[in-house]
């Protein structure tokens, strides 16, 4: 059986960067999973990643009601990560500070 990877990306005014991370990560990991964990971003975030999880189901995507802060969401997305079975979870920032 093939390992379960989920890629978490906390968000917030990310919208100009996550519609070419996204892509690249499944570029470079075709089988894995992407989970954007978005703090109810101004820009339209959210809604971006909502059209790119309607079109890819490898996307996923959490929507939080305020800006709570980077160390929330990534709680936030590796309890998602416990309840869903991934096997791997790898924590990149959206704005290609790592490269995919």
């Amino acid at each position: 059986m093939q390992e379960r990877i989920l890629v978490t990306l906390c968000t917030y005014n990310e919208r100009e960067n996550i519609g070419r991370l996204i892509p690249e990560i499944h570029h470079f990991a075709p089988d894995t999973d992407v989970l954007v964990i978005d703090d109810n971003s101004p820009d339209g975030t959210g809604e971006l990643a909502d059209e790119m999880s309607r079109e890819d189901s490898r996307v996923q995507v959490m929507h939080r009601s305020n800006k709570a802060g980077l160390g929330a969401a990534t709680l936030a997305a590796f309890r998602y990560a416990i309840e869903q079975g991934y096997d791997f979870v790898i924590n990149l920032d959206a704005d290609f500070s790592h490269p995919p």
